[in-house]
């Protein structure tokens, strides 16, 4: 057994089939934390990982808020902006540009341009909204 077989054996799923998941726009949807979210991969057959893709639009900083249990990364597609993780300064986010946030630690994004800002969220194990914590 090599070691990616031993990391990998918590996320086996016996459901889980190659896929090519194509998000439905019309599912986009506006939410409490001051963005809207199109959830692009967040399926039970696969516990190890999900991706949302998020618009902030501009003028807008998101509430503060963490995730229980949860690693999330941004992909910045879209935009730029302004993140907070932790107790650290906010940093400039651009296109391209990654933020790794760990599991319990507080995050927030601000757009101050004059179109969206669009990332997309990565988290594992999978984001459910249990592991959600609002902060304000």
């Amino acid at each position: 057994m090599t070691l990616c077989d031993v990391l990998a054996k918590p996320f086996e799923s016996k459901e889980m089939k190659p896929t090519i998941a194509r998000p439905d726009e019309s599912k986009e949807f506006a939410t409490a934390e001051r963005c809207s979210i199109l959830e692009v991969w967040n399926n039970s057959s696969d516990p190890a990982a999900s991706i949302a893709r998020a618009r902030v639009a501009p003028g807008i900083t998101t509430q503060p808020h963490r995730l229980h249990g949860v690693v999330e990364r941004y992909l910045i597609i879209e935009g730029s902006g302004f993140v907070r993780v932790g107790d650290s300064i906010e940093q400039a986010v651009a296109p391209g540009d990654i933020v790794v946030i760990p599991a319990e630690v507080t995050q927030q994004i601000t757009n101050p341009g004059d179109s969206d800002l669009v990332f997309y969220c990565v988290c594992s194990p999978r984001f459910t909204p249990e592991c959600y914590e609002s902060l304000e």
